[in-house]
């Protein structure tokens, strides 16, 4: 009879007051300031590719709410096409709210998404916030209980997996039994200061909120060891995947290898002419077909597949090159396009940085030898 209570409980929501991430700055100052800095922090009214890309998917419905727009006050009106997103609603703004993230009770896991399932608020009582904290502090605007699914479950709600309506998987980046301490640990590196802004308990550290990922430039180069070795008219480039995903998860990224070698300044070869994707084998990304013609959503796609490097493996790409010779300089690196050249074709973006490659790591060898 527990178990079922406990259930019901977490499937019943009432009207309860929520908090929006403004007022958790009274006592978490530094965690807010990070926040702010981070993806979490962007909605659909701040980040161009996300929302023009959900418009060209849909102008009636946006789905995309369940993982963008999680708090909602009109939550399942969005999905299903009854409401569009309101820049004056504050539970639309707030994106992927602190107060969404802290009140994750439970993550059920399903065929095409996982889903997060929130705990019940009691109407007329403090909210109570969950964390991974040990014996938190209590203050005047929530309860805080530590909650094991906090290194268990809690990532995969929203970046376990996603399949479209026809059954394609057009994100993953988790596997099904893989738990969260993983991405809290790269992701949520611990940093100086207390949680709290008066840190009572003296913890000296916290789990930074920055959620650091692609778009931070120091952060990107931890992910993947680059190694080549040239011989003749023979250069092999390792890539080594060192995170606990793989190297392509979002469909409108790519992710691809450039390499040179350069004689007296000038580039004598190069692994591709014009367009990064002419080397097939150096360049990660999804391609998507609705019955056997190439599409750039993937929402109506009928099938799909990636070109990816798996968690914690490698790969070596095999090139033929021009003999070298000594002096011979071999430059090679892995770049990023936050928005594939073929989203042009669909949408206008004016923050040239989504379109523009950005250098994620390289690495340099002078040919020492002939």
């Amino acid at each position: 009879m527990k178990v079922l209570f406990l259930f019901f409980g977490v499937l019943l929501t009432v009207h309860a007051k929520s908090l929006d991430n403004h007022s958790c700055k009274e006592c978490h100052e530094n965690i807010y300031n990070e926040y702010q800095q981070s993806y979490h922090a962007k909605s659909y009214f701040t980040d161009e590719l996300h929302q023009k890309v959900a418009d060209a998917v849909s102008t009636k419905r946006y789905a995309c709410a369940r993982c963008h727009m999680p708090m909602a006050n009109n939550l399942k009106d969005l999905i299903s096409g009854k409401a569009r997103p309101d820049k004056n609603n504050k539970t639309h703004t707030d994106a992927i709210s602190c107060f969404f993230c802290h009140t994750i009770a439970y993550v059920k896991k399903s065929h095409r998404f996982n889903i997060n399932i929130k705990s019940r608020q009691a109407d007329g009582y403090k909210p109570t916030l969950y964390g991974r904290l040990v014996n938190p502090d209590e203050n005047d605007k929530h309860s805080s209980v530590n909650n094991p699914i906090y290194g268990k479950h809690v990532c995969s709600g929203c970046h376990s997996h996603k399949l479209n309506e026809n059954n394609v998987t057009i994100f993953a980046a988790m596997q099904p039994n893989q738990d969260s301490i993983a991405c809290i640990k790269c992701h949520m590196p611990e940093v100086e200061g207390g949680a709290e802004k008066m840190d009572k308990r003296a913890r000296g550290h916290h789990a930074s909120h920055r959620f650091l990922g692609i778009h931070d430039k120091a952060f990107r180069k931890t992910g993947v060891d680059i190694n080549l070795s040239v011989s003749g008219e023979s250069l092999e480039v390792t890539l080594h995947n060192k995170m606990a995903h793989p190297l392509i998860i979002q469909p409108a990224r790519v992710k691809f290898i450039k390499a040179q070698i350069k004689r007296s300044g000038k580039i004598i070869w190069q692994n591709y002419r014009e367009k990064p994707e002419e080397d097939r084998q150096g360049y990660f990304g999804y391609s998507f077909q609705k019955e056997g013609k190439k599409i750039i959503l993937p929402a109506t796609a009928t099938s799909g597949s990636v070109h990816n490097l798996d968690a914690k493996s490698s790969v070596v790409l095999h090139y033929h090159t021009p003999r070298v010779q000594k002096g011979d300089k071999i430059i090679v690196g892995l770049w990023v396009q936050l928005a594939k050249s073929d989203c042009t074709s669909i949408v206008t973006l004016e923050d040239q940085s989504l379109i523009k490659p950005e250098l994620i790591k390289s690495v340099a060898h002078v040919v020492k030898t002939q």
